[in-house]
């Protein structure tokens, strides 16, 4: 297995060195410049209504014994900079902040870990009440402008992964700068590592795909046996959603995405007008994406991607049973040859069907 890994890039650390306590809220963010290093004129007014704010801070001191900072803990007492995380300390402050247990830190939580994120960088003992309101709103959306890379308002396991510093190690392990390419390469992966044939993912064949995954960046020599168990005892804690000790395949499909699922374009969801504006190209560009061998047609892998890629479109948590359910429901649909296999003429027809059911759910609704 190879899984073309790229040069590592370290999330930017929330950085409070040097800072003096009326600057604390704006370097813990970075507010001068996203993650991506490009600078956000279009916020400089922001950016100063903020540090005004942030100077109201100081004159804010409460009693520590009413006010607790989660995050305080994890910064150097002296520089304020946040600590590199172990494996463990960050699945802690994943637990502490999503209170509900849903995977997203969201609405108060968000709220909540913000304050708190901020207000421990400051010098002064202040606690998450220091930061008003108005400077939460303010905070909020650059925030989420820098991180929330999905759009969706909320922040998920992987999007915070990137915010706090954590060992290079156990960074590697989600992919951030090389997801896979389609759904086809995740079922080879599957495949593979799903060594029992059960249609999960077991502890021990997690903690051998993060093996694995470490030697391919070369990194494994650093990485003890005991160390590689607190890896995969803590993705377990992250992904496994239903907490049965293993990883269906909705949950193997958090810790390692693709790039896009193509069928959630646009053209795919404008009803049967869409069905009428999808073209000749599009549907090659969709053959082309799961038929990988340059066969003809989409088969094994190359159609277990597909399926999941569709399966996704309807149903949130998924096992390798649904996915078979769903692969025998399909094929009798549209296989007429009975050759287990999609051509091109299958695949139009499992299209325009997906733009006619979108078209039915609009109407329904």
């Amino acid at each position: 297995m190879s899984f073309n890994s790229k040069k590592s890039i370290g999330p930017p650390f929330m950085d409070a060195r040097h800072v003096t306590p009326h600057r604390s809220v704006l370097e813990a963010f970075n507010i001068g410049e996203d993650r991506r290093g490009s600078p956000w004129n279009s916020r400089s007014r922001i950016i100063a209504e903020m540090t005004a704010q942030a100077d109201q801070i100081n004159s804010k001191r409460l009693n520590l014994e009413k006010a607790t900072n989660f995050m305080r803990q994890y910064r150097d007492p002296h520089s304020r900079e946040l600590k590199k995380l172990s494996a463990n300390q960050f699945m802690e402050v994943w637990s502490h902040y999503d209170k509900d247990g849903n995977g997203y830190i969201e609405g108060t939580e968000l709220d909540g870990f913000l304050r708190e994120f901020v207000s421990s960088a400051n010098a002064t003992d202040v606690g998450p009440e220091a930061v008003s309101d108005d400077m939460l709103v303010e905070l909020k959306a650059c925030f989420m402008e820098a991180y929330d890379d999905n759009q969706d308002g909320k922040i998920d396991i992987r999007e915070l992964a990137q915010l706090l510093p954590m060992e290079e190690n156990f960074l590697l392990l989600f992919r951030f700068d090389n997801p896979l390419e389609s759904s086809v390469e995740f079922m080879k992966i599957w495949r593979e590592y799903d060594t029992d044939g059960s249609g999960y993912i077991e502890a021990d064949e997690l903690k051998n795909f993060l093996r694995d995954l470490l030697k391919e960046a070369k990194k494994i020599n650093d990485v003890s046996e005991d160390k590689l168990i607190e890896y995969t005892d803590t993705m377990l804690q992250v992904f496994d959603s239903n907490k049965d000790g293993r990883l269906q395949l909705s949950e193997m499909a958090k810790l390692l995405p693709v790039k896009e699922n193509f069928l959630c374009r646009q053209v795919f969801k404008e009803g049967i007008e869409g069905a009428t504006k999808l073209t000749k190209d599009d549907i090659e560009r969709v053959f082309a994406l799961y038929d990988r061998d340059n066969n003809g047609t989409i088969e094994n892998e190359e159609l277990r991607g597909f399926l999941k890629d569709l399966l996704e479109l309807v149903k949130k948590d998924y096992d390798a049973q649904d996915l078979l359910d769903f692969e025998e429901t399909i094929l009798r649909g549209v296989d007429y040859n009975q050759d287990g296999k999609i051509n091109k003429k299958e695949l139009t027809m499992i299209l325009l069907a997906i733009a006619k059911h979108n078209q039915e759910e609009e109407a329904s609704a």
